[in-house]
């Protein structure tokens, strides 16, 4: 692999495979652990899922990510026989990437013979060495440790404006695990989970963190110990434009929070009893404004029980669809998960559907609703980072290595996200 004529192609005869090869002639030159090889792209060659990573590994390298991350690991080993600490995070980093959600899954990438070697790795872990150094990390420096290489791989990016999204997940459980309680669970209800508290930088898709905690402690007021530290260790003109996030964070003590650091947000109220009184007080101005996307929406006012002071409201509305045509099929229970739960109201025979929104933005009512909207994007982070990029497994008995495995799987995921 030091053979600065070293050839990485795709294997034609099988798929996801690669393989090292000598040639006189190359098309890129790239600079690895290794050293220098030539990449050379064989177009009748079957594709590989890991095709770019002589790319990335260059970009690691150049940046210095991948060496400051190992060498400010906090894993001491005393015995002779024990890995390298570049191998472990090496097996990790590859595994990730090849898309893995189970430590067992680490056998798959035992036989690469070319990634390893580029990450200047030895050789892979075992699947029970890499179990073994995550339970062997002390909690505090791992935390540290992982928190200061999350704000590296962001903090350049808030040097502009942007947004911060706050939102949490599920993640369903099937064994003894600890802190697997049963809560809100809206795709198995009644099963034991954990809940990822996680922010966002909205359209970029970078994680800032994510907190892993017990399945019935998905409210937000679990998640702004964390919130508030983060932004209080930001400077001043690094924060945030605003925070966005759903009903969850439409309390007095997410707003609060918000008001005294001076940070504007926009967040959804649930429909309490007083909202929906102003929904009915409402309903028959004729101030509405399209919003786009067939909504409506006008400003008001409005202080809850328990709300320290009056907050500016934004009322959308959308009348719903005609009614299915007869014979239509009954739309099935996994169509209805999809669907908003937004409640329904009649308005000179017209049903609609509404949303309500708190904000502190100075904005029109047309450019609120669309800010809201584009919180959608966050879900598709959920399903990208669950799906994709093991969120959904590497559990283990005990949280504190599935803490460690959510973490490790955002700063990767970063990464990637950053060199694409």
């Amino acid at each position: 692999m030091t053979d600065e004529e070293a050839v990485v192609e795709t294997h034609p005869e099988g798929e996801g495979k690669t393989r090292v090869a000598e040639s006189s002639e190359a098309d890129i030159s790239v600079d690895t652990f290794a050293g220098k090889i030539q990449v050379k792209w064989v177009p009748e060659g079957a594709v590989s899922a890991l095709g770019l990573m002589p790319f990335f590994i260059e970009f690691l390298k150049n940046s210095g990510l991948f060496d400051a991350w190992v060498e400010e690991c906090p894993l001491h080993y005393t015995s002779p026989n024990a890995p390298a600490k570049r191998d472990v995070l090496g097996t990790l980093l590859l595994s990730v990437l090849a898309g893995h959600w189970r430590y067992a899954h680490i056998s798959a990438i035992r036989g690469d013979g070319v990634n390893p070697g580029l990450l200047g790795m030895t050789k892979v872990a075992s699947e029970d060495s890499v179990r073994r150094a995550l339970k062997g990390m002390d909690v505090e420096p791992g935390e540290q440790w992982l928190k200061k290489h999350l704000k590296a791989s962001y903090e350049p990016l808030l040097e502009e404006p942007w947004v911060l999204d706050m939102d949490t997940t599920v993640k369903p459980l099937y064994g003894h695990q600890e802190d697997a309680v049963r809560g809100y669970n809206p795709a198995k209800p009644g099963r034991p989970s954990h809940a990822y508290h996680t922010s966002f930088i909205a359209n970029p898709r970078i994680v800032l963190d994510v907190e892993v905690q017990a399945g019935n402690q998905t409210a937000s007021s679990f998640a702004q110990p964390e919130l508030w530290t983060l932004l209080d260790g930001l400077a001043e003109s690094s924060r945030p434009a605003f925070l966005r996030g759903d009903c969850g964070w439409g309390t007095e003590r997410a707003m609060e929070g918000a008001e005294q650091r001076a940070i504007a947000y926009l967040f959804k109220l649930k429909q309490t009893a007083n909202v929906k009184k102003l929904i009915d007080k409402l309903f028959g101005k004729s101030t509405w404004v399209e919003t786009g996307q067939r909504w409506q929406g006008l400003e008001s006012e409005l202080r809850l029980s328990g709300w320290s002071r009056k907050r500016r409201v934004v009322i959308l509305r959308r009348p719903l669809r005609e009614p299915e045509a007869a014979g239509q099929e009954k739309p099935t229970k996994a169509d209805e998960q999809m669907t908003l739960d937004l409640p329904v109201t009649t308005y000179q025979g017209v049903r609609y559907e509404y949303s309500v929104l708190v904000t502190s933005l100075p904005d029109e009512v047309r450019t609120i609703a669309q800010l809201y909207r584009d919180r959608g994007d966050a879900e598709n982070n959920f399903d990208e980072l669950k799906n994709q990029w093991g969120w959904s497994g590497f559990t283990t008995h005990d949280r504190q290595r599935c803490q460690i495995m959510a973490r490790v799987t955002a700063l990767i995921y970063n990464w990637w996200t950053i060199f694409m």
